[in-house]
């Protein structure tokens, strides 16, 4: 049997065929692991939750099906409770969960003049009071029999140019980049790496076709990012090949010059 077979990974923020989160947890079922996704629709209004459900099923068909190797949870990370039922749920459908990729994130706009306390509190909540409660929950239920304990993080752009128009989103992840060394130690003697991506702009469906255009030549390979690049720099980061990394943030945005 392959070794893999046996693994779980969790991945947050698996929602839409186009995503980053959707591509990772195709390649880890191509590779053999057990997945379970975590998504969250919002909802109000009914008419955007009848929609984000029929693309999460969408997503689910893409990925297989529900059966012996995938599953999905509901969760909404506003709420202090649900990273550790998105683990527990990950435990008691597969046994345990050997790999923790955060993927998830609340997209947070607003200038320094318009944004509210509202917007910071939730910004941080979703977006990095989740990510630590994620790997508290999963380093409390981690067999550290089991080898290769794996948490993947992911930060933003914000440690390499200002982010003015959307601050809770970049301070909220800019708190994702700075925890990392931190839990990364805390969990170091147990054999259990956490380390953090900064994807760089990737095309998911989000810009438009003058954005797409206008910074396109910024990119040494004349193209945006494509979730599929994304995956395979993951696929990297949780197996046992990178047992040596441990408390770094990556920067994987092919060389895209701000």
């Amino acid at each position: 049997m392959n070794e893999s077979a046996s693994r779980v990974v969790v991945v947050t923020g698996v929602s839409r065929r186009q995503g980053i989160g959707c591509a990772i947890a195709r390649r880890c079922l191509a590779d053999g692991l057990k997945v379970v996704i975590q998504s969250w629709s919002a909802h109000d209004p009914e008419q955007r939750r009848q929609q984000e459900s029929e693309e999460q099923r969408h997503v689910i068909e893409e990925l297989g099906g529900l059966g012996d190797h995938l599953d999905h949870v509901e969760a909404d990370f506003a709420d202090p409770d649900a990273p550790g039922r998105v683990i527990d749920h990950a435990v008691a459908r597969f046994g345990a969960v050997d790999v923790l990729v955060a993927n998830h994130a609340m997209s947070a706009p607003g200038r320094l003049s318009e944004i509210s306390s509202t917007d910071l509190d939730l910004a941080w909540a979703v977006n990095a009071r989740a990510c630590v409660l994620l790997v508290q929950a999963y380093a409390a239920r981690h067999d550290d029999s089991r080898a290769d304990g794996r948490v993947l993080l992911f930060s933003s752009g914000q440690h390499r140019g200002p982010m003015a128009d959307e601050l809770p989103y970049a301070i909220s992840k800019g708190a994702v980049h700075q925890m990392t060394a931190s839990l990364a130690d805390a969990v170091a003697d147990r054999a259990i790496t956490v380390n953090a991506i900064n994807p760089g702009p990737v095309d998911t469906g989000w810009p438009s076709d003058e954005l797409r255009e206008r910074l396109r030549p910024a990119f040494p390979a004349g193209r945006w990012g494509q979730p599929e690049d994304i995956a395979k720099i993951v696929t990297w980061l949780i197996s046992a090949d990178s047992a040596w990394l441990t408390g770094q943030v990556i920067d994987a945005e092919g060389g895209f010059r701000r």
